[in-house]
């Protein structure tokens, strides 16, 4: 396929830049709708005048509607966004991006989805159902184990997953680490129980604090019912987890205003699993957590992290200095785009 698109770009590169226009435009009404062309033009930084040329073809082509909310998409709209999704993210790039991003981060996959979350909410949901297609790609049959972290991601996520994959698979969906203490919705035992349901999975829970001190630490090692959950969180042969950024991380899990300053005076960038690292992955603070940790995603079959957003970029970057080889990372390209750019200056800059 990726032959053939050359010959049509050298061919007709004109069809290739008008085609790759429209269904940008298609794709981003999709995500705002319904939404006004004054609004729209601003987000594509384009002119209201050659917007609506653009959109009155689409209007014509029957593939949206103007309401007095805005432009919608109409069922042929958005079966066309469907339909040409794979074909448009070649046109527009990504596999040429995720590949140089796999090898810029030393990890085993790179996979990116079109726009920029930070921007376009909607594309959370779109590495959601990424995540769950390239689960059903690589996942094996019989009996899995999935460790899965909290947060606004992994809860999106969760709604994204499919019955589909539990064809010919005994999913079992454990809480990465003990998280009692955020919001319910987004804690990982929540998290796990929609996982579940959605997939006709199973599920067990881990009920600890968010934040225990060493001397509280040990002794709930010893209870039974804790000891059972994480002998089989230490048995999962699949991992999910997001990257967030540090001082939002600390202050999202209300942590004490002299460690919030200490992360900031010694400029931590992300956290991951409870560990708050600088942008050359330095581990600065980690939070005594019930659990997996760091070093255990290393044997697992394959880690799935899942964060976007070009303000995650750094977070991102840093993480996957600490990650092991067998991370997929599903991003999107307002991340990949500043990534890639930092790579490029490092490596020019050194």
């Amino acid at each position: 396929m990726h032959q053939e698109l050359e010959w049509i770009e050298l061919i007709a590169p004109d069809m290739v830049d008008v085609m790759s226009q429209r269904f940008i435009i298609l794709r981003n009404i999709s995500w705002a709708q319904p939404v006004g062309r004054r609004s729209l033009a601003q987000t594509l930084g384009m002119s209201e005048r050659v917007l609506r040329t653009e959109t009155d073809f689409l209007k014509k082509q029957e593939l949206i509607s103007v309401t007095k909310s805005g432009m919608i998409l109409t069922a042929k709209g958005q079966e066309t966004i469907y339909g040409l999704t794979g074909l448009m993210d070649q046109l527009l790039g990504l596999q040429q991006m995720e590949r140089r991003l796999s090898k810029a981060l030393h990890i085993k996959r790179c996979l990116i989805v079109s726009g920029d979350s930070d921007k376009q909410p909607q594309v959370i949901d779109n590495m959601g159902k990424l995540v769950n297609d390239t689960l059903k790609m690589l996942l094996p049959e019989g009996p899995n184990t999935i460790a899965v972290m909290g947060g606004t991601t992994m809860a999106q996520v969760a709604n994204c997953l499919s019955p589909d994959l539990s064809n010919q698979r005994q999913l079992t969906f454990v809480p990465a680490r003990g998280g009692i203490g955020e919001r319910v919705e987004i804690q990982a035992n929540n998290v796990c129980a929609q996982m579940a349901l959605k997939t006709g999975g199973k599920h067990r829970a881990l009920y600890v604090p968010e934040q225990v001190s060493e001397e509280a630490y040990r002794p709930l090692l010893k209870e039974p019912a804790i000891q059972e959950v994480v002998s089989l969180i230490r048995s999962s042969n699949v991992a999910i987890h997001s990257i967030g950024e540090a001082i939002h991380m600390a202050k999202r899990r209300a942590m004490s205003p002299e460690i919030i300053a200490m992360l900031t005076k010694q400029k931590a960038v992300g956290e991951a699993f409870g560990y708050f690292f600088d942008e050359n992955g330095k581990i600065i603070y980690r939070i005594p957590r019930i659990g997996l940790q760091l070093e255990d995603l290393a044997s697992m079959d394959c880690v799935f992290a899942v964060a976007g957003g070009s303000s995650k970029a750094k977070a991102i970057r840093a993480y996957m200095q600490l990650a092991p080889s067998n991370t997929c990372l599903i991003t999107d390209e307002g991340a990949a785009k500043l990534i890639l750019k930092e790579w490029c200056y490092s490596r020019v800059t050194f």
